[in-house]
């Protein structure tokens, strides 16, 4: 008996309802009564704060929890709509929640689909209301009506957009400059650069717009935020762009392709995709006629020394530990690989796009272990058979020192020079006998340097650095790196002397060799 009633007293516990409405597209004035007082009346989610209504839920004190941190948390939007979903639901099942959406809840909101199935799930009652969508607004806008025809879709559902022109089709959701960009790339592939579109933003506001634009022109417009669409109208046939040859169906597509890699390399399915296009059309803006006079005059020939520095600098970032200084400075080198690459696509030589794809196969040939059938017992065996690849890749290679790099630093050329000739023997297999041609050669290079022979002398210093090397190579040290550490380690020493130089007051004449020592060993105490 004991135990029905606790049954009975669970079976009357209330349960929780959710509601989900919308805030319309914009003006206050477009909410409905019904969802205004269920604002008023219930415990209030939005999925997102950042909408012109909100101002009046706030003027008539209606409280509200917003989803908006989970958009600065989630890498994708996929991610933040589960999110939300799930704290939806977590609140319905103690109380009766509305959750309000911008514009209408049935027009492009990836949440109330999850919602739908999350509810039925947890068997929680749903309603949905209706509401006023942006889409009311652009029909009159735009004079058109959706029963001739009209395709809804995300600013990045790209399979979508290959679509574009063979019907009228409104993109919603181009939330900032970087996603109108993406969506106008995708669009130019399919349409003409000049094809006029129509940039709709704040519709049904004091401040709306609803404009022609040139398709090129959809990223650069003055504001573009979360209440900016596009429409694209329906083109004539022969305004759309053919697909390349290598990408019609001809019973070799590249989708068929595309399918085959990824079954290859299911590794590789689901790592999250990058994008350098932006960085790619910057460049390209910056090289046209119009851009950047600097950048226009530059060849390969003359910037060839920036990636040599820019590469220096990030080492010193990772020295320094310097973790924003890395990613800086490793977006410098990549600004100066696109650099090379759009003066070569100018002259005809070659893409950003074949870079990317060469590096890529090289990495996938390269690791047979991983991509392939070739098992390895350990890391020593990997570089075995790198080598043996490389040289299978560059069979006009016929000397052991050949694609050593002429023109790399002296210290690093050194370096590769030792471990290349290393590899078919000819190297010392004991590391004390490293140390000893060490001492030999300093031996020699003192013997010129008391005759006072600078041919001699630069000669035997050749040859003990060169010694130097290899002893330090044997020691597992790279002298390049160790070098440059040390130059960075004495920048900053020096620093610390030169300001204590400067608060003194005095001049630097003024002060001993044995003074200036102490601050030197000032600033050495200060590193440890």
């Amino acid at each position: 008996m004991e135990q029905d009633n606790k049954s009975d007293r669970r079976d009357n516990k209330k349960k929780g309802t959710l509601t989900i409405v919308g805030l319309g597209p914009g003006a206050a004035g477009h909410l409905s009564l019904e969802t205004l007082q269920l604002l008023q009346e219930r415990f209030v989610i939005l999925r997102t704060e950042i909408h012109p209504t909100v101002a009046e839920l706030k003027r008539r004190g209606i409280s509200y929890i917003s989803c908006d941190t989970w958009y600065e948390k989630e890498a994708t939007f996929e991610e933040v709509y589960d999110k939300i979903s799930s704290f939806v639901i977590g609140q319905a099942k103690e109380k009766d929640v509305v959750y309000a959406v911008p514009g209408s809840p049935l027009v492009a909101e990836r949440t109330v689909a999850l919602l739908r199935e999350k509810a039925r799930q947890c068997n929680i009652p749903l309603t949905v209301k209706p509401a006023m969508s942006f889409l009311d607004l652009a029909y009159v806008d735009l004079g058109i009506d959706p029963i001739d025809g009209l395709r809804i879709i995300d600013a990045q559902d790209f399979s979508a957009l290959a679509d574009a022109g063979q019907y009228p089709m409104m993109v919603t959701q181009v939330y900032n400059q970087m996603v109108a960009s993406d969506m106008k790339l995708a669009l130019m592939d399919i349409l003409p650069d000049e094809t006029e579109v129509y940039f709709l933003r704040n519709l049904g506001m004091k401040e709306e717009e609803c404009r022609k634009v040139l398709l090129f022109e959809i990223d650069r417009q003055p504001v573009i935020d979360h209440l900016t669409s596009v429409f694209i109208p329906c083109q004539p046939q022969e305004v759309l762009q053919p697909l390349p040859e290598n990408e019609q169906e001809d019973g070799d597509t590249d989708t068929e392709n595309e399918a085959g890699y990824w079954k290859r390399f299911p590794l590789l399915k689901h790592k999250t995709e990058f994008d350098v296009r932006p960085l790619a059309d910057v460049m390209q803006v910056l090289r046209e006629p119009g851009g950047c006079p600097w950048d226009r005059e530059q060849d390969f020939t003359t910037i060839r020394a920036n990636l040599i520095e820019e590469c220096y600098e990030f080492l010193e970032a990772v020295d320094d530990k310097d973790t924003h200084g890395m990613a800086e400075e490793l977006g410098d080198i990549l600004m100066q690989v696109v650099f090379h690459a759009r003066m070569a696509e100018e002259k005809g030589m070659f893409t950003l796009q074949d870079v990317i794809d060469g590096v890529t196969d090289k990495l996938i040939e390269r690791h047979p272990h991983v991509f392939g059938t070739v098992q390895v017992a350990n890391s020593d065996e990997v570089l075995t058979n790198w080598e043996a690849i490389k040289l299978q890749e560059k069979p006009e290679r016929e000397r052991v020192l050949d694609g050593i790099y002429k023109g790399l630093p002296s210290l690093l050329r050194a370096h590769k020079i030792q471990k290349r000739v290393a590899k078919v023997g000819f190297d010392w297999t004991e590391t004390e006998d490293v140390k000893k041609k060490v001492l030999e050669e300093w031996k020699e290079f003192n013997e010129a340097a008391a005759l006072q022979d600078q041919d001699a002398m630069e000669k035997e210093l050749g040859d003990l650095y060169f010694s130097m090397v290899n002893f330090a190579r044997h020691l597992g040290l790279e002298s390049e790196t160790a070098l440059n550490r040390c130059n960075n380690r004495f920048v900053t020493r020096f620093e610390h002397v030169e300001d204590r130089v400067a608060e003194s007051g005095n001049d630097w004449k003024e002060y001993s060799l044995e003074e200036l020592d102490r601050f030197w060993d000032e600033a050495k105490k200060n590193e440890n």
